[in-house]
């Protein structure tokens, strides 16, 4: 099969798009506002994943850095996107301990009750490792979500 062009990543613009997801990951990680607002404003979507499904907000949630995660938020990226073993932002926010994390993605939208491939729900990944911070945050961010969508009559 010679030249192996079947598979992603190997032709100069898969490449060059691929560089320029794992920079917007990599920005997100590190909590690089600057370089995402950068990659943004070049035309990169803010849902682009890596080739392991993550994406910005994954990469953000998981290491705790509210800014980004505020930003993203208000730029309408999916809250409950998947990475290749089923796990939302929220699962590793949970599962890293990210209280202040956790309850902004759960007060805009995102799901509680995904299962990842393990059948784990994000408050089953903080249980897990004995985060029982997060399952208050969890818990009180639930039951204001609760609240705000109770109508008055």
């Amino acid at each position: 099969m010679g030249e192996g062009r079947d598979k992603v990543g190997d032709s100069p613009v898969e490449t060059a798009s691929l560089e320029r997801v794992e920079a917007l990951l990599e920005a997100a990680r590190y909590d690089d506002m600057d370089d995402l607002k950068r990659l943004e404003s070049a035309g990169l979507s803010l849902d682009s994943k890596d080739l392991h499904g993550r994406t910005a907000l994954h990469m953000t949630s998981a290491n705790g850095h509210l800014q980004i995660v505020e930003y993203l938020i208000s730029r309408g990226v999916d809250l409950n996107a998947t990475n290749e073993e089923m796990n939302t932002p929220l699962h590793w926010a949970c599962l890293n301990g990210h209280v202040e994390v956790v309850k902004k993605l759960i007060l805009a939208g995102a799901n509680l009750s995904v299962l990842n491939s393990y059948e784990r729900t994000p408050v089953d990944e903080a249980v897990s490792r004995g985060r029982m911070d997060v399952l208050d945050a969890v818990n009180a961010a639930a039951a204001q979500v609760e609240l705000r969508d109770v109508s008055v009559s």
